[in-house]
């Protein structure tokens, strides 16, 4: 998959305005594979002194190809960015990318509103599922055909009402009854549950391994963008200061005693006025 086709993938399935630099950061691995290699002989360090500073040179001129890195594959996210704009904007073309709060998303085109708001309205309502719900469901997702105790017992609270709702919404139907003492009722998900989970079976469910690698990755994710400094209306990335915490330290710490000479006091020797009766 080429950049281009990546960045498309991006801002289609961003909920959000997706910025250029967040881009750059989520595929910095893939752009860097693609662009050319900086040595770093290229006249930043020609004239590095070979003594005890060289490690701290080094590490200055390491820091300066981060950076050159760093906007270079911003540059060239922008100008993808740029020809996905020009692409869309084709005449013939029922989507369009714009440009909204600093980010770029992916919308419909003015032109086709009516008709997207007609076929909006003949959708059947949005699903909305409590959390013991969306848990009922993934066990029988899971464990299907499975009965109402068996799902109970791997909850650890009683499950009948919300099988009772699942089954209103037509997302579990029945199965039959388990030859066990008792014959209880087994349930299973059906047609309406893959369609509203865009599944074509309940084998593309992913597996545990892979709950773990989306969890992990969507985490990194956002410790990438929540360790950014945000720019205030200057402009200027805003950077919490610490004098709050130096105002505490000065208050904490003990005052220090006052030694002084010639005609000032020495505040450690003052001794009581004597008290005239």
């Amino acid at each position: 998959m080429t950049i281009k086709a990546k960045i498309e993938a991006i801002i289609y399935a961003a909920e959000e305005p997706v910025s250029a630099q967040q881009i750059a950061e989520a595929l910095r691995e893939s752009l860097s594979s693609e662009a050319p290699a900086i040595t770093e002989d290229n006249g930043s360090n020609r004239h590095l002194p070979q003594n005890g500073a060289e490690s701290a040179s080094e590490a200055g001129v390491e820091e300066a190809i981060a950076v050159e890195h760093s906007i270079n594959d911003r540059a060239k996210v922008q100008a993808i960015l740029e020809e996905l704009i020009a692409d869309y904007a084709a005449v013939g073309r029922g989507m369009e990318i714009r440009q909204v709060a600093s980010g770029y998303r992916m919308s419909t085109k003015p032109e086709h509103h009516d008709a997207v708001r007609n076929f909006a309205r003949s959708l059947p309502p949005a699903i909305r599922l409590s959390l013991p719900a969306l848990e009922t469901l993934a066990v029988i997702a899971y464990k299907q055909p499975v009965t109402g105790p068996e799902i109970s017992e791997i909850r650890g609270v009683d499950c009948s009402g919300v099988l009772a709702t699942l089954m209103d919404r037509k997302l579990i139907t029945t199965t039959g009854r388990k030859a066990v003492v008792g014959r209880p009722i087994l349930y299973k998900t059906t047609k309406e549950f893959l369609l509203r989970f865009g599944l074509n079976d309940v084998g593309e469910l992913p597996s545990v391994e892979e709950f773990e690698k989306l969890a992990s990755e969507a985490v990194a994710q956002q410790n990438l963008f929540s360790d950014a400094a945000v720019p205030d209306a200057t402009g200027v990335p805003h950077i919490e200061s610490d004098s709050h915490i130096d105002a505490a330290a000065d208050a904490a710490a003990p005052e220090a005693p006052i030694h002084a000479t010639g005609d000032t006091v020495d505040a450690e020797n003052i001794a009581p006025a004597p008290v005239e009766t």
